[in-house]
């Protein structure tokens, strides 16, 4: 269980969805007799929220790969947007989002079971090869036809009884477990040098503006994530707090325990911080993201009891972060650092930005262990200033590794 792990993005992002999909699966038998609520919107949200860091973090878009250039990150930034607004405002998007929903699943199902067959460098060669990468054309396909009739259902409701399909989303989060196992044992088995040596090439071409591609590593797409969320809540709790928009806290805490899920599975980072990624790790991310998932399919059912982790997580989080940070400076010798002036420029401002987070973490999750304690409209300033800080901090993050990656 502790021995360390190095699963790809993808496979983090492929758990997430088996999780998404069989939870709501099995949620969904609930919702169809009147046992549990239903929050459609923020389930449309969530899942296109996935899909856009997705894009933004490898250039991963429901209809295939693409080079990960600045226009695509803004077009999974609005997928973003878009998703949270679905997540944070009941009632206000719930056709568009479905029918984007619709549209996303059917479409990229058909693109992405066209590429496998057509595609030399997919099925034909994995078929021939045998063994693993024949079990990941079968766990592809079945993934793929799942995603079309899903599509179809979610365009066009009614078509099947809702058990129907609550046993087709239990099937296709177990397709997806599958697929993340396959993919897995594929590139152990396989170590993609191919695959970097056509990025490397990819990326040599030339490209200018919104066209050029982007290298910022799964850390930063996280960050950035993470500041779209956190400035965008704190932007609609203004208008929020004086009662002009409707406010879902159910979602809010989905969307932040998701993203939550990815850090802790990605890159072993939790709110009590660093950890080796592990099996045990990986189950705390999951937990996570389970948490995450019934919080925003079913409203109300969970909301007293992530609020008050969520703001234990925040507020231990934050001064253990403090704590470890500031007490081995304390007991170091005054040794100065031997790095260039400009990564111990963007080291210093990492330092200074991730004090004013954990900070700001720490009153966040006071306002939500004592709600009311803190003013609403102070909350919304909160999370702007919180968000803004995390684009700050992967602005500096981003220049750190890229400073280091050319020496």
């Amino acid at each position: 269980m502790n021995e360390e792990l190095d699963f790809s993005l993808e496979i983090v992002i492929l758990l997430l969805l088996a999780i998404f999909m069989s939870l709501f699966g099995f949620l969904l038998f609930g919702i169809r007799t009147g046992a549990l609520r239903y929050n459609p919107d923020a389930t449309y949200g969530l899942f296109l929220v996935i899909v856009s860091f997705q894009i933004i973090a490898m250039g991963k878009t429901p209809f295939g790969d693409f080079r990960r250039s600045w226009l695509l990150v803004a077009i999974g930034m609005c997928a973003a947007i878009l998703g949270m607004t679905a997540c944070f405002i009941p009632g206000s998007l719930t056709g568009f989002a479905r029918v984007s929903v619709g549209l996303v699943l059917l479409g990229g199902g058909v693109s992405l079971l066209v590429q496998l067959f057509a595609s030399e460098e997919k099925a034909k060669t994995w078929m021939r090869v045998g063994g693993i990468l024949r079990q990941l054309t079968v766990a592809c396909a079945f993934v793929y036809a799942l995603t079309i009739g899903l599509g179809a259902i979610t365009l066009f409701p009614g078509i099947v009884t809702d058990a129907q399909t609550a046993i087709l989303l239990i099937l296709y989060g177990a397709g997806f477990a599958y697929l993340a196992w396959c993919i897995w044992k594929a590139e152990l088995a396989y170590p993609p040098e191919a695959r970097r040596q056509r990025i490397k090439d990819t990326g040599s071409k030339k490209y200018f503006g919104i066209f050029r591609e982007t290298a910022f590593p799964p850390s930063v797409a996280i960050l950035i994530l993470l500041g779209i969320l956190l400035t965008f809540l704190g932007l609609l709790l203004f208008p929020i707090n004086l009662g002009l928009l409707a406010f879902s806290p159910d979602g809010q805490f989905g969307l932040l325990l998701t993203v939550m899920a990815i850090q802790t599975m990605a890159l072993g980072d939790t709110p009590l911080g660093q950890f080796r990624r592990s099996w045990s790790l990986i189950i705390v991310g999951l937990v996570f993201a389970a948490l995450g998932v019934v919080s925003t399919v079913v409203p109300g059912l969970l909301t007293g009891v992530i609020q008050i982790f969520v703001g234990l997580l925040n507020v231990i989080g934050g001064g253990v972060s403090l704590i470890q940070r500031y007490l081995p400076m304390r007991r170091a010798s005054g040794t100065p650092p031997t790095a260039p002036a400009g990564i111990l420029a963007s080291l210093k401002k990492i330092t200074v930005t991730q004090t004013a987070l954990n900070s700001v973490a720490i009153v966040f999750g006071i306002s939500m262990l004592a709600p009311g304690l803190v003013p609403g409209p102070l909350i919304a300033g909160i999370l702007v200033v919180n968000g803004l800080l995390l684009f700050i901090l992967a602005s500096a993050l981003w220049t750190v590794i890229g400073a280091q990656s050319s020496r």
